[in-house]
């Protein structure tokens, strides 16, 4: 059994959208591209198993975290909050105590979803941008 608790409270600080968007619309009719709404959808398989933070030498859930911010960036719906959601996430993350990400990929390698460590390099332009609006 798997303890998913630190993976909720990371979700948990900014991992949503927090506005109503409206209605569903046809699909076609949504300004996304497809590479984009791709790459959406895979970060979104992401199921919080830990599988990356165990696979990981410095106990880091940046494939997580990443993961769950990209599936937003890269959505027109997740822009609005895209500063603060990858500021809190961060946050949250080291708060909690996880290690840092050092490249390695062996999170990639562990990944039952196969979550690619690409998100991890969006979640850090992600922060930078936020942190330079500071």
């Amino acid at each position: 059994m798997v303890d998913r608790n630190a993976f909720d409270k990371i979700q948990q600080a900014g991992g949503y959208v927090s506005f109503s968007c409206g209605g569903a619309q046809d699909a076609n009719a949504l300004p996304i591209s497809k590479v984009n709404a791709d790459l959406a959808m895979d970060a979104a398989t992401c199921v919080g198993c830990g599988a990356c933070v165990a696979a990981c030498k410095n106990g880091s859930a940046m494939l997580f975290v990443s993961a769950k911010v990209s599936q937003f960036a890269l959505l027109p719906q997740g822009q609005v909050e895209a500063a603060r959601r990858a500021k809190a996430m961060v946050a949250r993350m080291d708060e909690l105590g996880f290690g840092n990400c050092t490249n390695t990929r062996a999170c990639e390698a562990e990944c039952p979803k196969g979550i690619s460590i690409s998100n991890i390099a969006r979640l850090n332009r992600e922060f930078l941008k936020a942190k330079l609006k500071d």
